[in-house]
């Protein structure tokens, strides 16, 4: 089904469509609208998407296992030191 809107464009954005139709990209503006409609509408859905599996990402992460922050410092300390003797940086 098509439904018939009217919008208003800047004189930068209705140029823009025009040329793309002299340009044989497309074979009208609304094509050229639409399209970029189509193209808004898979990018939000795509950031959904991303945007779900990283909350969830982080729910599961913050269940745990957690170290205090000493131990943390700890461990990394550790592994800086570790990696300073592998590339020899050892006094």
């Amino acid at each position: 089904m098509t439904v018939k809107l009217s919008i208003s464009l800047t004189d930068r954005q209705a140029a823009y469509a025009r040329k793309q139709v002299e340009e044989g990209r497309f074979p009208s503006t609304s094509a050229v609208i639409q399209q970029a409609l189509e193209a808004k509408r898979r990018e939000d859905e795509e950031y959904e998407t991303w945007k779900a599996g990283f909350f969830g990402m982080l729910s599961e992460r913050e269940k745990g296992p957690h170290v205090d922050s000493d131990t943390f410092r700890d461990m990394v300390d550790e592994m800086l030191k570790e990696e300073r003797t592998r590339l020899g940086l050892v006094d």
